[in-house]
């Protein structure tokens, strides 16, 4: 409940301070005196000190100009012109009174952060065209007024307006107070120096980041909800406060090695990164933009694309379920990702798209791009939007839980080549992997070995490379589709939570191990299984089992389009099933095609060597010695009037002949045609008892078409 109260109302704060500055005018053109704004150009010119009376402009000239001079008093300052005016003292002046609405209060207790509603008009605007430069290197040169006690930074009253450039050549930690305007705000490189970007600014240009911002802190927070594109060039360190969410919806771009998107959070808080960070080699400062996508992906010289993100202990969200375009497209040569503990908290990063996306890096917890040198320290989140598909294919190297939520999917590997394979870290109890959507593992060559798997979610093996399932806590209740490739069992793990089973091609593999597979839920589909099945469930015909197949009293054979083959010895108890045989049977159907050399012993229940049953019009009788000796097969005998579609006509042991009515005249009979109706009742009760064929288990009319003795 906090954490929504101060959501809103900063939200509500947000609202209203860009309302408030967009519906000012510059302070130059809203003179209103019908004097005009005082123009101290010649003083500037001549490095005097200027003591402001109003609103005041200075036309700078091409070129740049170097102002050594100090401004003071009360009013607004307006730069305006084609040229650079460089100031290389701090000045000091207010607004003045009658323009002085803000509000600035800080809250939070003991966590104290402090927010801005109502900001006042601009004291500074740079027009377009014009630069107006902060210091030349060192560590004065700004215009600010500081009349505020705020914990953690200083607040400057004097808010800016930048249609222009604005160049922060400072050496220290500042504030510019609130931005507006549509121009560049640009720090240059390696200036070690820090901007502190607190609180909610309409400004709608580039921001350029030459070495380091604060955007955000424990302190304050920061909105950007209009600025056109962040040029990172430096470090970006996020951070929030207490219970707050900092939406940041801009494209980040880089040119240069070296700059990385740091964040951190506080307890009950997170970030969202909605944009793109990408490389750009176009557009300059102002409109930067990358001239092919692919560029993300390919290592370029000197490593102008290598850019990174280090999250700190930090609650991260990439997307926010409105795009499905990923925050850091590239791979191991052009992106890092390391996750870090800080604070005694792990980092959590969530992917929350609305489509595919694919995460070409390893997540680590190295230090900036050595991002293997060590494990990365947090968890992962796929966010169960609609449509989120997100791919890993990268070796991942974070050593903490992995979810996948319903609705959601995670690939491994993009099943084309080596380089797209991917996989997750495993080995411990804190390497796990909740899955309540899909997981997809699809390598084309390295083998994926995943442990600790539960959830109510599905497994897909889709791959040529092996993907091995170890230990006995994988526990996930979802199905397992094999379609292509092998899903290796190991280490005791079993699929008995698993609620089906599919092999649905003939390139679909399932390797049990050793100790073969015990199913108890279903087993389907045209591929085969390595090894030994004893079936307590549910197997459907088409099915190839290379070891042993033993079915249980529990267990239930169902005969499908293709029979189940199996290669080692089978042994027979359980139902059969012939409710999905169709309706047009042929003179023989095999429902097991024993390929190996050892007899078959059992028999399904009720259907003992030779027994009859009926499918469709036809009467069949099934033998356990068939074919080459050992298959099972139902072979057609004499037809019979079928007494029901559903009941076939059988009996136990050596088959007798079929029963045919004959047709008489009845009238000469002293009895009439009660003998008639005695004797076939006499028969059907004794010769042809009731078949039971139809449902699954649980179904009515039991499991198969075979009487009970």
């Amino acid at each position: 409940m906090r954490s929504h109260i101060h959501t809103t109302a900063a939200a509500a704060g947000a609202l209203a301070a860009i309302a408030a500055l967009l519906a000012t005018a510059p302070p130059a053109a809203a003179a209103g005196t019908g004097s005009g704004p005082r123009d101290v150009t010649a003083d500037v010119l001549a490095d005097r000190d200027v003591s402001l009376t109003g609103d005041t402009v200075v036309t700078v000239p091409s070129g740049t100009t170097t102002y050594d001079g100090v401004l003071r008093g009360e009013g607004t300052l307006t730069v305006r012109g084609s040229g650079t005016l460089v100031l290389t003292k701090d000045s000091d002046f207010t607004l003045p009174k009658a323009r002085q609405r803000q509000v600035v209060k800080t809250r939070g207790g003991n966590h104290p952060y402090t927010t801005v509603t109502h900001p006042d008009p601009p004291a500074i605007t740079v027009q377009r065209g014009a630069t107006l430069q902060y210091g030349t290197g060192g560590g004065t040169g700004l215009i600010g007024h500081f009349p505020y006690s705020t914990p953690g930074y200083r607040l400057n009253q004097l808010n800016v307006r930048v249609d222009g450039t604005l160049r922060l050549s400072l050496t220290r930690t500042f504030n510019i107070g609130t931005i507006s305007g549509s121009g560049l705000v640009t720090q240059p490189r390696d200036m070690w120096g820090t901007l502190d970007l607190a609180g909610t600014h309409p400004f709608s240009g580039v921001i350029d980041n030459g070495t380091g911002m604060a955007v955000g802190r424990p302190e304050y927070p920061v909105a950007l909800p209009n600025a056109r594109a962040i040029l990172n060039q430096g470090s970006w360190i996020i951070d929030t406060p207490l219970h707050r969410t900092i939406t940041l919806r801009q494209n980040f771009y880089q040119r240069a090695y070296g700059s990385d998107v740091n964040v951190r959070t506080r307890p009950g808080s997170k970030v969202v990164l909605t944009g793109q960070y990408s490389y750009s080699d176009g557009g300059g400062d102002t409109n930067p933009s990358l001239s092919d996508p692919n560029l993300n992906w390919t290592a370029v010289a000197h490593q102008l694309n290598k850019r990174g993100t280090n999250i700190e202990g930090a609650d991260v969200h990439w997307g926010d379920g409105t795009t499905h375009q990923i925050f850091m497209p590239g791979t191991k040569d052009t992106v890092y990702i390391n996750l870090h503990e800080a604070s005694g908290r792990r980092s959590r990063l969530t992917f929350d798209y609305n489509g595919r996306v694919t995460l070409g890096a390893p997540i680590g917890g190295g230090r900036y791009h050595n991002t293997l040198a060590a494990p990365g320290a947090g968890d992962v989140v796929i966010a169960g939007t609609r449509g989120n598909d997100v791919t890993f294919a990268a070796k991942q190297y974070y050593d903490g839980s992995t979810t996948v939520e319903k609705g959601a999917t995670l690939r491994l590997g993009l099943g084309t080549s080596a380089q797209g394979d991917g996989s997750l870290l495993t080995g411990t109890d804190r390497r796990r992997v909740v899955n309540n959507g899909t997981v997809v593992v699809r390598n084309a060559s390295t083998a994926v070995s995943l442990s600790r798997i539960g959830g109510s979610g599905s497994l897909v093996q889709s791959g040529t490379a092996t993907t091995t399932l170890t230990g006995s806590a994988v526990t996930y209740t979802g199905k397992t589709t094999v379609t292509k490739g092998t899903l290796a069992l190991r280490g005791g793990a079993t699929l008995a939570h698993s609620t089906a089973i599919r092999l649905t091609s003939t390139d679909a593999r399932l390797d049990p191990g050793p100790a073969g597979l015990r199913v108890e839920t279903t087993l389907s589909g045209k591929g085969t299984v390595k090894g030994a099945v004893t079936n307590d469930g549910v197997v459907a015909g088409g099915v190839t089992v290379a070891g042993d197949y033993t079915q249980s009293a529990k267990g239930e054979l169902v005969l499908a389009q293709h029979p189940l083959t199996v290669g080692g010895s089978v042994r027979l108890t359980g139902d059969l099933d012939l409710s999905a045989a169709g309706t047009a049977p042929t003179r023989t159907i095999t429902v097991l095609n024993n390929t190996g050399t050892a007899k078959t012993t059992g028999a399904f229940k009720g259907l003992k060597e030779g027994a009859r049953l009926k499918l469709a019009d036809t009467t069949y009788r099934i033998s356990y010695e068939a074919g080459d000796g050992n298959d099972v097969v139902l072979t057609a005998t004499t037809a019979t009037p079928a007494r029901s579609a559903n009941h076939p006509d059988t009996t136990s042991g050596t088959p007798t002949a079929a029963v045919t009515l004959h047709t008489t005249n009845t009238a000469n009979s002293r009895l009439g045609w009660w003998p008639y109706v005695l004797a076939v009742g006499l028969l059907i009760g004794l010769a042809i008892p009731a078949v039971r064929r139809g449902g699954h288990r649980g179904g009515g009319g039991g499991r198969h078409a075979a009487p009970h003795e």
